[in-house]
This record gives C-alpha cells, structure tokens and sequence, in this order.
C-alpha cells in the first residue's frame, strides 16, 4: 500500500506539539495562492477544481456528440451559457416580460398572485419552500417554510456595525443594477428596497435559533398558515404558482414570528416598496444569466464586497456550473461510469462498518450515559443507511425543455420542472433512494429524517481516501469524514431525532443534562478562538456546536476504529501509525481564506475555520498527546480536566 503522507512538505520551525495545523501544511500556508477566482484554496477546493474539469469534458462531449436525448439538453444547456454573442446583444430584454408583470401590480393583492407567478420560477421570495419528509412523522412528505427575503447574507447584516460599510455598498448595488435594468430614478428605488429589507430582516430568528430542531418544527393546517398572515392570499398565491391544494395543506413553519412580523408589512403603504423589491428579484435572480455588464456587477458584490475574491470565474467554470444545478444527476451519470471504482465502495463500506462498530463500543462505554439511552443509542445506530457513490436511480428529465439560444428560458424552465419534482412528492410515498448531492460533489452529508450518511464518489479520492493506501491515512482522513457524519446522528440537533428520522426524546432528563453540560464546554471553547484574518473576530460556538461535535466525535471515533484494525507499530518515516493518522487529519484540512470570507463565515457557516477543524479537535483527544509526547509546555496542550470527550 502507498503511505499518503509527504514528509518533505512538513515545517521543521513549527513543532507538531505547539500547532499541528500548521506544522504539517507550513510551507503550503506560506507559498500556496488562492485563485483569483476563488475566496478559498485547500485540500477540498484541489478536488472541486479536479472534479469540474473531469465535468467540464464529460459536458462538451455531450454537445458535440450526444448520446441520447438527455445528452443533447446537456449541450443545449451549455451551449446556450457560453453564446456570448447573443447574450451580450440581448442586454436587458430577457428581463422585460417579467418586469412588466411587476409593474401591473395594483395592491397587496396583485402582489401576492404575482409573487406566486415567479416563485414557480424561484425568482424570490418572502419565504423559502421546500417538501421533504416530516419530522413528526418521516413516513410522510410535508412541506416547509422558512423565512427569506433578504439580499444580505444574514439579519446580522442589517443591524450590526461591522457591516455598515457593507450596507452601503449593497445599496450601491442595488442602484447599479436596477439602472442596468433599465429603471429610472433607481437610487430611491434602492434605497427602498433596503428600508424594506431591513425591516423584514428585523422578524428573521438569529442563525443559532435557527438550527433548534425542536423550535422551528412547527405543524400548521392551512387555517393556522392562514391566521398567522390574513393578508397573505395564499390560496391566490398557489394558484398562481401552480401548486396544487395539497402541498399547503399542511405545513412546516420554521419561524412563526417571521411570517407574523411579515403580516405587519404587507400593508398598502409598503405597496411600492414591494414592487421595488420584486423587480430586485427578478433582476438578481435573472443576472447569471444575462450581459457581463450584469454578470460583472453581480460579482463586484457578491464576489468582491462579500467574499474578497479578485476575478470572475471563467465563463466555462460557470456553465459547467448552470448545467450541474440543471440536470446534475445526469451529469453524474456519466460521471460515475469512469471516476468511481468497484474497490472504492468495497473499500468504504467496510470503512463505515467498522466506524460504525467503534460508535457501538464507545457508546457501551460512555461513563455520562444510562444504560437505558444506551440501548436507545444502539438502536438509532443500527438503523443507520450508508450510501457510497451515487444514487441507485437518477432522476428522469425528460420533462425539461431545452433550447441552444435560450439561456434564461433554459435556466427558469430548470427551476419549473424541478419545482414539479418536488411538488410531486406531497401525497408519494418517501423516496428512500433520493440523493441531495450529485456524484460529482465533493462532500458528504447527515440526513437526519432518515438516518443516513451520504458519500458522493467525488470525495472519495486522496488526501481523504485511497483504497492503496496506509489505513492510518485512510482512517485519519475518510474514517473521520465517516465519523463526523455518523456523529451527526448525535450532536445537539441529530440527537432529538430517532432511529426512524422522528423528533423524539429518546433521552433520560439526566442523560440530556449531562450532553448539554458536555456541549456547552466545547461552545467555551470555540467561543474564544480568533482565526488568521479574522481582525479579532471569534469563532460563534454556538452557531458551530453540531459541525464542532461532528468533528470531535468523528476523529475520536475514527481513531478507535483504526486501533480496532490492529494496524501493528510499524512506523513509516519515522511515523508511528498513530502518528500518521493524525497527520493525516491534518492534510485533509489543509486550506487558507481570505479575510472577507473568513468575516462572512465567521458570521454565517456553522462551520469552524480550517485550523481549528484541525487543531482544536486533536487538543480534547488524549491518543494526539500520546501520539507526539505533549506536554504542559506546548502549545497544543489543554489540561485533561478540560478536554471534552462526548462519544
């Protein structure tokens, strides 16, 4: 098997006992570039930018030689992206059809129907809606609404003064891009639309309320969606939607006050400011999609102001990018053919098996824990349902209709038929083979109403995995990506679910009490970290605890299952296995940001930076001080009274 692990690439001036993170990725933190086009660069953007390039071929093989009807949409929908010619002449005119529906609103009324009229289209809208199965009852589909309606990338945004000078730079947005528009007097239009959304902002629930599993489930037949916003027609709004009756007939409100605070706004006063802030949405919605006086704008903000990246990316990198969130699945499709590999799945299911056994016997042991919660605990865990690779089955688009010149047409006629896709699941039975992240995306997800972990094919590639390789690297990178999704099924939020994807207590008061003191030591302790970049801002261990117990958990847990393996004390290089896998950790965290991005998540991301990711978890690990000899006097030390250890 192959090592995975590069010595030669190690900081000899940083010791591994005073900062992992930076001892094992030094002379790559100090040399390495984010790209222009990029806000970040690291292990995982390596892959990203790996897997769009595979992508990109798969897609241009497609429109120049297409296989099957489904094959030509894909060229269509690229071909129409990467006509410049005819994007650029078109200029504004995709957008008149649309603005001219904005401009025959008459009341909140109208309003309303023509809000419901681009939602189909999910131009925007004052609240987000999505159907997935039901918390209560996850034999079921429901659907879910959750508050929007804002142009920032949180409420914090518009109240805080931090972003002041953000504020006034979107304002200035606004005013350049309804101008691009074509609208007059568009700087009173912008100032408006702020005025609007700020107030809506004032109802949003904080980042942190909005994780509480228990709080934002909220059963509601149509009569109490209705009694919560009577001057909301949602029955007009619906129809102009073309959403059938079913779909609200009951409903998930993720934040009640929201839509309460919004009835306060849908008042005739505001009339002209809701027009305004609906021609902003078709706008923005629209901009990817039109001339690069539009496209530049868009990205002068979303990418400059919020992000601090330096360029645009490549028109190509773009298509490839509509024509995944089009017709993805069919992209990956094809994808898997050549990029997943037989071993792979053999290798990674017998991976999860054994981080899997590892939660079970850490479980058996947790000293905190009744032998009651245990049995319940056990029991979840059993019902977990691994999904390597890709989807069984991959969605059906023959529903879509494309065109070659028609790039927004392509771009809302997507949206439409997705829109259907999904509607259709009211009243369906649950569909227990559904993938929420395409073949060809490097990540891995927690589904917690229906207890399974997700592992598309693209992240199954060094540094997180190798089927050849050392298993301390393996189980250092990919085991701990296992363990951190695993653990999901147990963090602050995951652990209210059941077995079945239920919210249910399946706790002792006594048990729960102790999980909450655990917990909240480890928010302590993310609370006072100040990443590189940050100007003093702190980690939010709040906004963080899931991803932060994900991260613990998973490296705990990964760490037992390869002792598990009985890997033996060979050391390779002068490593020790143990001490591979905790470099191992560390590579697959490799990464740096730029400063704007690290604000932005900072406020946003329930994910803590990338050092911490690495560094703060090996601190509450006793097997790292083993591994390296820590002691008192370095700098990766925390006293073992306060490490924390929860599974």
């Amino acid at each position: 098997m192959t090592h995975g692990i590069d010595t030669t690439q190690f900081d000899p001036q940083i010791r591994v006992q005073d900062d992992l993170f930076r001892h094992v990725n030094g002379p790559w933190l100090r040399t390495a570039e984010i790209k222009p086009d990029r806000a970040t660069a690291g292990a995982f953007v390596t892959l990203v930018d790996e897997a769009e390039a595979k992508v990109r071929a798969i897609i241009e093989s497609a429109g120049d030689d297409p296989a099957d009807d489904e094959q030509r949409k894909i060229g269509d929908l690229y071909a129409s992206f990467m006509d410049e010619d005819r994007i650029e002449a078109l200029g504004a005119t995709p957008l008149e059809g649309e603005l001219a529906q904005v401009d025959a609103i008459a009341d909140i009324e109208s309003f309303v129907q023509t809000l419901g009229a681009l939602d189909r289209q999910r131009v925007g809208s004052v609240c987000g809606m999505y159907i997935g199965p039901d918390s209560g009852n996850p034999e079921r589909y429901v659907t879910h609404l959750d508050q929007g309606g804002i142009g920032l990338p949180d409420e914090s945004y518009y109240r805080e003064d931090e972003f002041a000078d953000i504020r006034t730079a979107y304002v200035e947005h606004l005013t350049t891009m309804l101008g691009l528009a074509g609208l007059a007097d568009a700087a009173d239009r912008a100032e408006r639309i702020m005025a609007l959304e700020t107030k809506i902002a004032s109802h949003h629930w904080d980042r942190v309320a909005c994780r509480d599993a228990q709080k934002t489930y909220n059963l509601l037949a149509l009569d109490g969606l209705k009694a919560l916003t009577p001057a909301f027609d949602w029955a007009a709004w619906s129809d102009a939607a073309s959403i059938p009756a079913p779909v609200l007939a009951e409903v998930v409100v993720g934040q009640p006050s929201y839509l309460e605070g919004l009835e306060t706004l849908l008042v005739d006063d505001q009339l002209a400011s809701w027009q305004d802030w609906l021609r902003w949405q078709v706008v923005r919605s629209a901009s990817p999609y039109l001339s690069s006086d539009f496209v530049n704008a868009n990205f002068a903000f979303y990418g400059k102001t919020l992000s601090g990246t330096d360029e645009l990316r490549p028109r190509w990198k773009r298509g490839v990018g509509f024509v995944e969130s089009a017709m993805g699945e069919a992209v990956g499709k094809i994808y898997v053919r050549t990029e997943f590999p037989p071993a792979s799945k053999e290798r990674m299911t017998e991976l999860i098996g054994n981080l899997i056994e590892a939660y079970r016997k850490s479980i058996s042991d947790l000293p905190w824990m009744s032998d009651e919660t245990k049995q319940r605990a056990h029991d979840k865990l059993n019902t977990f349902d691994p999904k390597i690779g890709h989807p069984k089955n991959f969605r059906d688009y023959s529903a879509l209709e494309t065109a070659p010149d028609d790039l927004l047409g392509n771009a809302r006629r997507a949206i439409a038929v997705a829109t259907d896709r999904e509607l259709a699941k009211i009243g369906s039975p649950i569909d227990r083979d559904e993938w929420y992240m395409t073949p060809q995306t490097v990540n891995a997800y927690y589904n917690p109403t229906m207890n399974e972990i997700v592992f598309p094919a693209a992240i199954l590639q060094p540094p997180f995995f190798d089927a050849d390789a050392d298993d301390a690297v393996n189980y250092g990178a990919i085991g701990a990506v296992i363990g951190h999704e695993i653990g999901h099924g147990f963090d602050d939020q995951g652990s209210h679910y059941d077995g079945s994807g239920a919210l249910n207590n399946w706790w002792t008061d006594e048990d729960r009490s102790a999980f909450e003191a655990l917990t909240s030591a480890l928010i302590a302790q993310y609370d006072d970290l100040s990443p590189e970049g940050a100007e003093g801002r702190t980690v939010n261990g709040s906004l963080t605890i899931g991803e932060n117990i994900g991260d613990l958990g998973g490296l705990g847990i990964a760490y037992q299952a390869f002792r598990l393996s009985e890997p033996g004390d060979e050391p390779i290089d002068g490593l020790t296995p143990d001490q591979r896998f905790f470099i191992s950790w560390a590579q697959a965290w490799q990464g740096k940001v730029r400063p704007a991005e690290t604000v932005r998540r900072l406020t946003i991301d329930p994910h803590s930076p990338p050092e911490f990711r690495c560094n703060q978890v090996v601190r509450n690990i006793d097997a790292f001080y083993d591994a390296f000899d820590v002691t008192a006097d370095d700098g990766e030390w925390l006293a073992p009274e306060e490490r924390v250890t929860i599974w």
